[in-house]
């Protein structure tokens, strides 16, 4: 009798400690698990999020309304870094950067400018890249009834806005019209005066504009005729603009956007990395559907 008690006591004291051993390994493991995920969540958060900074990046006037949208994204990912961009002709922007203006990031709506920032020294190696290809659009304002169909017939304008040839939509321009004979051939296009392209087609009255975005203005808005733009600048004007002919790439030549990181010596390191950050998500795969939702090719080596 004694021997079955004791029997009786020895195997209970086994189950609790069995179940207490139980409990004690469930409990480890979820311990473990709850503190591998919080070191997996400070990890991400480490390697994602940066604190306050603020950024400036100066994009060509054709980018204006991709790049808002674009930058209201990246604050989706980054809440912590303000993006401050400054809109004009690429040839202003650069010659800003030269003068030693605080800028991060350069997006150019053309290689030259970019190719003369980094013959100066004053891009970050490695890290240019080509975003997005545009074209070349004839245009003018819905109920205009030109007689003009084109380039090769805009002399039947009364007027006509065309950007100064040291803006890329005024350059291109210029290219398109040498290489279709209606201006003589020269070594650089963007030395081609606005007069000399008045004289060539019969005395026409040309509105020399600053930048692409006061053609589409002058444009849109009927104070000129007719006017060339790019085919992103009709993004969201389909009831004022008409497109009369897309100039084909065998006239322009590509009209590649490059973007890059530029030195700039009054940025902090925390700047800089989330400058670089910025970019990457401007090449990415995310943005490239934003890009071509405002007209752009994204076609692009």
């Amino acid at each position: 009798m004694k021997k079955r008690v004791l029997a009786a006591m020895l195997a209970g004291v086994m189950v609790l400690g069995l179940a207490g051993c139980g409990g004690s390994s469930d409990d480890k493991k979820e311990d473990a698990k709850t503190e591998d995920t919080a070191k997996d969540e400070d990890k991400e958060s480490d390697g994602e999020q940066f604190e306050n900074t603020t950024i400036t990046i100066f994009a060509a006037k054709s980018l204006n309304g991709v790049v808002d949208e674009l930058i209201a994204m990246y604050n989706e990912e980054q809440p912590n870094v303000e993006v401050v961009a400054s809109y004009d002709s690429s040839g202003t922007l650069m010659e800003q950067i030269e003068q030693g203006a605080a800028c991060d990031l350069f997006f150019s709506a053309a290689q030259k400018q970019m190719d003369q920032l980094e013959g100066d020294e004053l891009v970050v190696d490695g890290t240019r890249a080509n975003v997005v290809n545009n074209q070349v659009c004839v245009v003018t304002y819905k109920g205009s009834d030109t007689k003009v169909t084109g380039l090769e017939d805009i002399d039947k304008a009364e007027s006509f806005a065309l950007a100064d040839g040291s803006v890329p939509v005024g350059k291109y321009t210029r290219q398109a019209m040498v290489n279709a004979g209606m201006l003589d051939k020269v070594d650089d296009v963007s030395a081609i005066t606005t007069q000399e392209v008045s004289d060539a087609l019969g005395g026409i009255e040309i509105n020399e504009c600053a930048n692409v975005g006061a053609v589409t203005a002058a444009v849109s808005e009927g104070s000129n005729e007719v006017g060339t733009v790019y085919k992103s600048d009709t993004y969201g004007l389909e009831d004022k603009l008409e497109i009369l002919q897309v100039v084909g790439y065998d006239l322009t030549g590509d009209v590649i956007y490059p973007v890059a990181q530029i030195k700039n010596d009054e940025a902090d390191d925390l700047e800089s990395e989330a400058a670089l950050d910025f970019l990457h998500f401007l090449t990415s795969d995310k943005a490239k559907e934003v890009y071509e939702k405002y007209l752009f090719d994204t076609d692009v080596e």
